[in-house]
């Protein structure tokens, strides 16, 4: 797994350096380098940590963030303009379309949300889950928030 890990952030520094829009330079992002914020309130439900892999910057549109949600901590629905890719890295988790059931996620699945869905997406109940999560700006724009998923949401698996 400890490789995999290595490849995969291998992989982030080189998406990182061709979001920043510097094709005639290397950009290493030291993991030191980065802070890791508590996920804001008014957007997450339970104890999120955010840390961004690398912001926007053009002629890019891709930004990325590595989200941690401890059991039973959850996203209020949202949805992004261009969609999202979400890549499991650790535990277990659950998502939701607006008008589709509750599905499980797992370490090593990949996640594609089509544009402008309306989903949440977080820890199970008793599983710690962290995701990298891609998604493009449109318009400045890469998300929008929505209302808070209710703790019967939540439950109704």
């Amino acid at each position: 797994m400890m490789i995999r890990t290595a490849v995969f952030l291998s992989l982030l520094s080189w998406a990182s350096a061709y979001a920043e829009g510097d094709s005639e330079a290397i950009t290493i992002t030291r993991r030191d380098s980065r802070d890791t914020i508590a996920g804001a309130a008014g957007h997450f439900t339970g104890s999120v940590r955010v840390q961004r892999l690398f912001e926007v910057k053009a002629p890019g549109r891709t930004g990325g963030a590595l989200v941690t949600f401890e059991p039973g901590a959850r996203t209020a629905w949202h949805s992004h303009p261009l969609g999202q890719i979400l890549i499991v890295t650790e535990g277990a988790g659950w998502i939701q379309p607006w008008d589709g059931p509750i599905q499980e996620i797992r370490q090593g699945d990949v996640v594609r949300i089509a544009p402008g869905q309306k989903h949440w997406h977080g820890a199970a109940p008793t599983s710690r889950m962290a995701h990298i999560a891609l998604q493009e700006q449109l318009d400045g724009k890469v998300v929008e928030w929505m209302e808070k998923v209710s703790d019967e949401q939540y439950r109704k698996r």
